[in-house]
């Protein structure tokens, strides 16, 4: 098990659900984290709560992952002790809407794509080349089960995902000579804030998906992040796909009456 006190692990969308999850079990563990989110408060608190209960560095940014030049910028004026980022957690991503495709709004498309495809890559534009120049470190990307088979209405949210594994195993590739891990995550029903963005903020729609069934939290997901991560220096972990129990795949579930 690789000891990961002291080690810079970048995480995005660290706000809530799966990215903050990580952040605390990665700081249980002595690593320093940057956490970034579009919500400023957010990240500030858990920085804080962090750094008092772990005594580790906590750096704080406010990031839209989907503007490049952002991303840029971000990277660039990080002071000089923290561009050496050793884990790179491209946690960042959501779901808008429930249609068919041909009912599907632009706006929502847009949103998916530049947030779940883009975001990752731009992330790991700016992130990873010193990671090659230092031949070491580890790019960790949260996926989906719906990046292995579709679901009806996921339409373009299933698209994005199935980039992510694809950027993943292409990833792996590309960095294969340089030292640097990939790893992608791929959990099934995860009980978070995800249902409520995809529909708008409407409670008792985003509650019914998990109605019947016991979800993953975003522990258990983060659980199967860290085992990647604290794997030995040899050992590369490709992929681990989670679902609950009651999920088998992303089309058959089995819920209680």
């Amino acid at each position: 098990m690789q000891n990961l006190e002291g080690k810079i692990v970048l995480i995005t969308g660290a706000s809530s659900g799966i990215g903050q999850s990580c952040a605390i079990k990665f700081a249980e563990l002595n690593a320093n984290l940057i956490i970034t989110a579009r919500r400023k408060d957010r990240i500030e608190n858990l920085a804080d709560v962090l750094f008092k209960r772990n005594k580790i560095k906590v750096l704080p940014v406010k990031l839209d992952v989907r503007n490049f030049e952002d991303v840029k910028k971000f990277y660039e004026t990080l002071p000089s002790e923290w561009k050496k980022i050793d884990i790179l957690v491209n946690n960042a991503g959501l779901a808008r809407g429930f249609d068919k495709f041909y009912d599907g709004k632009i706006e929502d498309w847009n949103e998916m794509i530049d947030t779940n495809i883009k975001g990752l890559l731009y992330v790991s534009k700016v992130v990873v080349p010193q990671m090659v120049e230092r031949e070491t470190g580890h790019i960790i990307n949260i996926g989906s089960t719906a990046g292995h088979e579709p679901y009806p209405m996921g339409n373009v949210y299933v698209a994005t995902k199935f980039a992510v594994k694809a950027l993943s195993q292409s990833f792996r590739l590309d960095v294969l000579e340089k030292g640097i891990k990939v790893t992608s995550i791929d959990p099934g029903m995860v009980q978070t804030e995800f249902s409520k963005v995809r529909f708008r903020g409407d409670e008792d729609r985003a509650s019914k998906v998990y109605d019947g069934l016991q979800p993953l939290t975003p522990d258990d997901v983060a659980d199967a992040v860290i085992f990647a991560a604290t794997r030995p220096k040899h050992v590369n972990i490709n992929q681990i796909i989670l679902t609950p129990l009651a999920q088998a795949s992303s089309n058959f579930v089995y819920r209680k009456k």
